[in-house]
């Protein structure tokens, strides 16, 4: 066994022995013990060696089952690949495909026969067998949603995830949560090692349904749902994206939730604005941004108790280096994937991410945009289009941006509002507020108040709620025709 995954191992045995009462895992029912958890886990771990399993897909829902199999799958040294729930027909079955998963874990209403699997007393399993093409040591097989609809396959090894949960566990050790809410799909890595994490702490992990917490798909909230569950479990740490912080931090400066509970929030996904932290810490919510990317096992820089720079994402993880090419590239050594699915091409020793970022002198990392979506004004200035996106959606009443500006004398911008009953002049009011914290050159000038949200659905945003960029500027080029627009009006 890997050391990584023995030490996890351990701690896990560890727990079950010494603390067998402790609460390890609550769903939407009654608690499981750690000592419980212990025992479901080995139980798993023989039907999966009488399956003669080697790849395995999950298609299950948020809750202690999903994540038992999961812990069951990593410590028998098998393939795990989890099925995000709000992945297309087509994108699962193109994952299946892909992968040749022999075995499907899915839930009970759920029908592979069409996908090529049969269904025997526990599992799907595949009816014609053939090799795996992950790379040997496969121990996650992660799908990013990508820019286009065809998801691509990151290949990582036991000991690289959970070298990072250690890290994790490391950096909020300071604050000692003891109660971790799981809010995000557990398809999704971060959420899935944050879950190890807290587990490495022998801390108890809720995980209820994305249906208790009122979450749909991979952007639908109904908040008061989420507050109910938040008020009544009452947990110490979580992992945010930008849109749920910003959904947070509204609540609690309306009085609708006390944060005196929390200790440690993570938030990560996309950039978050300077403003939108300033408020967090304002409002009482212990929020420290990070940064990652799949490749390099979803966490690379974290802020942590000690060492907050708020603007900044942190600095790097200790089993990790980070430097920054001429043109400002963010580089990654010490941690790489083992490869992208079908793609046997060596990996440079230095990631690139696509990342452009810049050191100050204490070694805290500071983003500054995608190097492939930096647009240039007629004027001649970059731009990268997510700082001022998250300038306009983290001020509330903006739920979604997408701003454009190549070879035009000023920036347009997309907007979906955060309520339906938002009006347009409170949209202009959020986009002037934005304005007021950027310079000229950033500044959107015209705006479009979009018929529907960008969705996984309609192709428009990945997983975990970026843009795709082309896909958007694909649909609606009409509305950045003319280079030397100067309307200052909504369309």
């Amino acid at each position: 066994m890997l050391p990584e995954l023995e030490a996890f191992s351990q701690r896990l045995a560890t727990m079950a022995s010494e603390h067998p009462d402790v609460c390890a895992l609550w769903g939407d029912g009654p608690g499981l013990t750690y000592a419980e958890l212990d025992s479901e886990i080995r139980v798993r771990q023989r039907w999966l060696r009488d399956a003669h399993a080697g790849v395995i897909a999950l298609a299950l829902k948020n809750g202690p089952r999903a994540l038992i199999w999961d812990l069951a799958v990593l410590f028998e040294g098998l393939a795990c690949m989890a099925l995000p729930p709000f992945f297309s027909t087509s994108q699962r079955r193109y994952c299946l495909e892909q992968s040749q998963a022999d075995v499907v874990i899915a839930e009970p209403d759920d029908d592979f026969e069409e996908d090529g699997f049969y269904r025997d007393s526990i599992f799907w399993l595949r009816k014609t067998k053939q090799t795996s093409p992950l790379p040997a040591g496969t121990a996650k097989l992660t799908f990013t949603s990508g820019t286009t609809g065809t998801p691509k396959g990151v290949c990582l090894s036991a000991d690289s995830v959970l070298t990072v949960a250690r890290e994790l566990y490391r950096a909020s050790i300071a604050k000692n949560p003891r109660h971790h809410l799981s809010l995000l799909p557990l398809s999704i890595l971060l959420e899935n090692i944050g879950c190890y994490a807290a587990l490495y702490a022998g801390a108890t992990l809720s995980v209820p349904s994305q249906n208790a917490l009122g979450i749909q798909g991979a952007s639908g909230v109904d908040m008061p749902r989420l507050l109910n569950v938040l008020n009544s479990r009452r947990p110490d740490s979580m992992i945010l994206v930008p849109q749920l912080l910003l959904m947070l931090v509204t609540a609690c400066e309306v009085g609708a939730f006390d944060p005196r509970a929390l200790s440690f929030v993570a938030v990560g996904g996309a950039k978050v604005s300077l403003e939108l932290l300033l408020r967090a810490e304002a409002a009482g919510i212990p929020v420290y941004e990070g940064y990652g990317l799949s490749e390099c096992a979803s966490v690379v820089t974290l802020n942590r108790p000690e060492a907050n720079r708020p603007g900044s994402v942190g600095k790097p993880l200790p089993h990790l280096q980070v430097a920054l090419a001429d043109d400002g590239e963010v580089l990654i050594s010490g941690a790489p994937m083992l490869g992208y699915l079908g793609d046997d091409k060596p990996l440079p020793k230095w990631w690139p991410t696509g990342d452009l970022g810049e050191f100050d002198a204490q070694g805290y990392l500071y983003l500054q945009g995608r190097k492939k979506h930096q647009f240039v004004t007629s004027f001649g200035r970059n731009v990268n289009p997510e700082w001022v996106e998250a300038e306009l959606t983290q001020r509330g009443n903006i739920g979604q941006a997408f701003v454009y500006g190549e070879a035009m004398a000023h920036n347009h911008a997309l907007l979906w509002p955060l309520h339906a009953e938002t009006t347009d002049l409170q949209i202009t009011q959020a986009v002037t507020q934005a304005n007021e914290a950027l310079p000229d050159y950033a500044r959107v000038h015209g705006w479009t108040r979009l018929e529907h949200p960008f969705t996984t659905t309609n192709g428009m945003a990945t997983a975990n709620g970026r843009l795709r960029r082309e896909v958007i500027l694909t649909q609606y080029r009409h509305h950045f025709a003319d280079p030397l627009q100067t309307e200052d009006v909504p369309s």
